[in-house]
């Protein structure tokens, strides 16, 4: 969720007539994917067993030569084949009524140790019965809405292309605030699917409750059930807390939906307001481990706990903001540097900005910028590190930078009074964030090392039975946590039904197939 200072001066605005389109189009989203670490994607493999050498006597057909035919088998085998190369034949088919449920639940900005300061029994009964990470490591850029779509999608943020928490276009200079954005459907459908509509193209029924895009449509597909919440939301009231998990079981128990990810704004807002040390903080963590143990008391009240995995994590981390530092990184006080050379800006926004220099004075704005500040980082976008796997996507801009932990970027003039703050790079321990699991599908008392928030898409795809997009996560990273580990085919991934394909052969090799043995069948008439 965004700090509650960062709308000043872009209140009101809606996106007007005629708005330039954004610069990532459905059919251009892959073509910026690094191929130092390009999207893994499904595949199957062929094996085709060798021929019997043995001779074949002719028990089905009268051949009134008397000599053995070709005809009855080949008929036999061509008919077994097509049934074998029909969509979805060969796979492994899971019923809806033996098919677990899963809840994907998120509480923004929950620091990976916020619960070693504050006494959380549920969370700490979750893990007992479940799967605990030691810490969980989110994407870059560390904001609410990309990291969000990361989890959805298992895309790092240059994939995905949600690369901030606002709408902005660098041609209008539009830019809309958090709540906003949160209904631009062309800043969230651009080329990537979400995990709500694959399963829902794969049979399943989806449900998203105030998750970060989960309210608009993808390729003309809404989500089944969605639910978002006001622009003026309180995000801190329990009662509220309650009665929106009471309404996700009723989906789970009366809709019968599959898949439901559902938001808390918390503890978040108290982070950027109170500071991530406050006793505020510490007090909203005890809601939010309140919330839990209602949660986990409700699926059993509902008979889902044999039915319904369980997953708890976040986006972010919290870091305290050094509001007193002598050395502020402020725009408005660098020498050489001037808002006059600039066409676009994207400041004021935490730790994280975003320059498009007038034609012609890029050279000038990043010499002037380099070196101006020395917790400042910046860089041409060409230059940005590739281990962040966030600056090859046509929406950012030519110079980006971000700030050492603990500062700010100001701009023009300082708006940035947030006591906590994320955003930072995602190797800063106060970046890093909780992961608990917890459900018929995983092991109980397990803690795991670290991972990426990248790979939980492929996980979640692997308990609901369905076939991911492409992707960056690697489905063997998380099966350690479930208590079932089949093989994995030589590319690593989950053998699963094919959606509308053969899952045994591809599509192209049915029809090969199918037509030499139609041959063989003519050949066998003269034989």
């Amino acid at each position: 969720m965004p700090p509650h200072t960062r709308e000043a001066g872009i209140r009101g605005g809606t996106d007007p007539a005629g708005e330039p389109t954004p610069e990532v189009r459905p059919r251009d989203v892959h073509s910026h994917i690094p191929k130092t670490h390009g999207m893994r994607s499904a595949r199957v493999t062929l094996g085709l067993c060798p021929p019997r050498q043995e001779p074949v006597l002719c028990t089905l057909c009268a051949c009134p030569s008397g000599r053995p035919s070709m005809r009855g088998p080949a008929i036999l085998l061509t008919v077994a084949l097509a049934t074998l190369l029909a969509p979805g034949a060969g796979a492994p088919v899971q019923s809806q009524g033996s098919r677990n449920k899963l809840l994907l639940v998120s509480f923004d900005g929950f620091r990976w140790n916020y619960d070693q300061d504050v006494d959380t029994p549920n969370l700490d009964a979750m893990a007992r019965d479940g799967v605990k990470a030691r810490y969980m490591t989110p994407a870059f850029v560390t904001m609410t809405s990309p990291c969000h779509f990361t989890l959805v999608t298992g895309k790092y943020i240059e994939n995905h292309g949600v690369v901030h928490n606002m709408y902005y276009n660098t041609t209008s200079r539009v830019k809309l605030p958090y709540h906003a954005t949160l209904g631009i459907q062309r800043w969230w459908d651009n080329g990537s699917v979400p995990i709500w509509i694959t399963a829902q193209r794969q049979g399943l029924r989806a449900g998203s409750f105030f998750y970060p895009g989960g309210n608009v449509t993808y390729q003309g597909v809404a989500v089944t059930r969605s639910r978002k919440e006001g622009i003026a939301h309180n995000y801190k009231n329990e009662t509220e807390w309650r009665a929106n998990i009471d309404t996700v079981m009723a989906w789970f128990t009366e809709e019968d939906l599959d898949l439901v990810t559902l938001y808390f704004g918390e503890p978040d807002s108290t982070g950027h307001k109170y500071g991530p040390e406050s006793p505020e903080r510490r007090e909203m963590v005890r809601q939010v481990d309140r919330t839990v143990g209602y949660l986990r008391e409700s699926i059993a009240r509902n008979h889902l706990t044999d039915h319904l995995n369980l997953i708890i994590t976040s986006d972010h981390g919290m870091t305290t903001v050094d509001k007193q530092a002598g050395d502020l990184v402020e725009f408005h006080k660098f020498p050489n540097f001037t808002f006059q050379d600039i066409q676009f800006e994207l400041l004021d926004y935490g730790p994280n900005g975003m320059l498009l220099p007038k034609e012609g004075r890029l050279e000038k704005v990043y010499n002037a910028l380099k070196d101006a500040h020395p917790k400042l980082h910046v860089y041409k976008k060409e230059e940005f590190p590739e281990a962040f796997h966030y600056a090859n996507n046509p929406r950012v801009t030519p110079l980006l930078m971000y700030s050492d932990l603990g500062y700010v970027i100001h701009g023009r003039v300082n708006v940035q009074f947030n006591n906590g703050e994320h955003g930072f790079d995602n190797k800063d321990m106060d970046m890093k964030t909780i992961f608990r699991a917890v459900g018929p599908s995983f092991k109980a008392g397990l803690e795991v090392e670290p991972f990426e928030s990248v790979h939980v898409y492929e996980l979640m795809c692997r308990l609901l039975g369905i076939v991911p997009e492409a992707n960056d996560g690697d489905p063997a990273t998380l099966l350690p946590m479930l208590h079932t580990e089949p093989a994995l085919p030589p590319d690593g991934r989950p053998a699963l039904p094919l959606h509308g394909r053969s899952a045994v052969l591809p599509s192209s090799w049915a029809l090969v197939v199918m037509g030499l043995l139609g041959t063989m069948i003519l050949l066998s008439e003269v034989a």
